[in-house]
């Protein structure tokens, strides 16, 4: 059965055909467009199935609405009761469509590439196996995403095309896919990952252009499938045995080994193609979301046992500094940490007081630079999963915290002296400053969080909570509204199915709900039981 658009497509298709069965050959070359080619070249397709991704889930949606108060990196003082867990279905449903149709333009990629008609052609654009080692990539990273948020979800492999339980994308065959577990996802993912970075032709471009990861450098794409597998193997190493096996085997095959290794997606310094935090605040002209206090107190040193962070001033302008210092870079950071009090999470309602910029801190310029680059990972993730792997390891732990501050730009004394007040690794600090890391990835630190309860209550404030207002003293209690039929106690486990899937996919959507025991924010994720 054929979809809504290619049905209305073959349509349009059969009236041009009856219309012009009198044209010749020669008057159809002349009206050919060279402007919209009628095969979109692969390296497009990827640069902007890659800037969808990124455009639709580092938004004010997806993740500021979301994983970033929840994880206490941001909070707002206009729809207090997101933070609070009671998002908008809207959020959810709009990020499910978004996730499919990225993945579908990957899968795209492979198709073209592979279709004997079109093959020959798509090489122009880079070696064929490297372009479809790189899509298969994005699709396991684009997978991980709504497998964790979500749970069971349909989904496509490419090294599993006929799995009657992998129907996602192929909208010809099922309309209604069904949901295929997290746990035979988890280990496709990991297949996926592993064949990938084997298919990869080291000595050859993997796009010539279009690649606004790499730039075409396929052992830097060997490189990132690797350091995914680790980072996919560790998470699900308490339910799936075979992860273990999967870990030593994404080390010994290659993972970053420098900041040069970084996946981050990078922008450019126009409206159309900036990073999508800066089009929040200067084309959206949001001011909705600030600095969270709970976070600034642990860079700040009042929370936790690390002293004071540099990397404070590198997240939080000082209060009082006004969006349109940026364009000029007109401000300078303070050194009295009075300046840095941070906006309350979680308040009971809309506080007038902080609504006014003089009282508390925006996102840094570094922060809201246009051109900002979004990390899928970096190589300080990489040096902390080396760690826990590694039984707590502390040079791994050092070099985790050092490689985050090289690439933001700290001064190496300013290392150097933070580095040497660390306490020792252990479970808790080093996933600690993981958690400070993350703040450029907040849905990995959100599936970090689940995964292994830390950071502590000592660093976030949790449901039934008291906290104080930092301007007055006064007391508060941090109370979670209702999200769907529940009232959550805990950070959300995950987020409810989009209702469209209630209607469009009964069968299949009740289901999924009855395995997780309820389509509701409170239940756990498989990797995190």
């Amino acid at each position: 059965m054929k979809n809504i658009k290619s049905i209305l497509l073959s349509s349009v298709i059969g009236l041009s055909l009856l219309s012009t069965t009198s044209c010749t050959k020669d008057l159809e070359e002349i009206n050919a467009n060279p402007n919209f080619p009628e095969i979109v070249p692969t390296n497009s397709i990827f640069n902007g199935a890659n800037r969808y991704l990124f455009n639709y889930t580092r938004d004010g949606w997806w993740m500021m609405r979301m994983s970033m108060p929840w994880m206490q990196y941001a909070a707002q003082n206009n729809y207090v009761e997101e933070d609070k867990y009671q998002y908008r279905d809207v959020q959810t449903s709009n990020g499910w469509v978004y996730l499919y149709r990225t993945a579908n333009n990957y899968k795209d990629i492979i198709e073209k590439c592979e279709d004997p008609e079109l093959s020959v052609e798509m090489s122009a654009y880079g070696n064929l196996n490297n372009q479809i080692a790189a899509s298969r990539i994005m699709l396991a990273y684009v997978f991980d995403n709504l497998v964790t948020h979500f749970g069971n979800v349909p989904y496509w492999s490419y090294g599993q095309r006929e799995n009657p339980n992998f129907q996602a994308l192929k909208v010809d065959e099922f309309v209604t896919p069904v949901y295929a577990s997290e746990e035979e996802i988890y280990a496709d993912l990991l297949k996926e990952l592993k064949e990938a970075s084997e298919q990869i032709v080291e000595t050859e471009a993997v796009f010539n252009t279009g690649d606004n990861i790499y730039g075409g450098d396929a052992m830097k794409w060997k490189k990132l499938a690797n350091s995914l597998r680790l980072r996919i193997a560790n998470r699900i190493k308490h339910v799936y045995p075979a992860a273990a096996a999967e870990i030593q085997d994404a080390i010994s095959s290659g993972v970053f080994t420098s900041n040069a290794d970084n996946a981050i997606h990078a922008f450019g310094t126009t409206n159309n193609d900036a990073n999508p935090f800066w089009k929040l605040f200067y084309v959206g002209n949001r001011t909705d979301f600030w600095v969270n206090r709970s976070f600034i107190q642990l860079l700040k040193g009042e929370a936790g046992e690390f002293g004071f962070d540099p990397r404070l001033y590198k997240v939080a302008a000082p209060k009082g500094i006004t969006f349109n210092a940026y364009t000029s870079n007109g401000y300078t950071n303070s050194d009295d940490m009075d300046d840095y009090p941070g906006m309350p999470y979680g308040l009971p309602d809309v506080e007038p007081y902080y609504q006014v910029t003089a009282n508390i801190n925006i996102f840094s310029k570094e922060f809201l630079k246009i051109d900002r680059g979004e990390v899928l990972i970096e190589y300080s993730e990489v040096e902390f999963l080396l760690s826990e792997v590694n039984g707590w390891d502390q040079d791994h732990y050092e070099n985790g915290v050092r490689a985050n501050m090289e690439r933001l730009g700290i001064a190496d004394a300013d290392i150097a002296n933070f580095i040497s007040g660390l306490p020792v690794a252990n479970e808790e600090s080093v996933l600690t400053q993981k958690y400070v890391t993350l703040m450029y990835n907040p849905d990995e630190s959100w599936n970090e969080y689940r995964r292994t309860g830390y950071p502590t209550t000592d660093i976030l404030l949790m449901p039934g909570e008291a906290s104080k207002r930092p301007h007055d003293g006064s007391a508060y209690t941090f109370t979670p509204l209702q999200s769907g039929n529940v009232i959550a106690t805990d950070i959300p486990s995950r987020v409810r199915y989009p209702v469209t899937q209630q209607t469009l996919n009964p069968v299949n959507w009740s289901g999924a709900a009855q395995a997780l025991g309820g389509d509701e924010i409170d239940k756990k994720l498989w990797f995190a039981k």
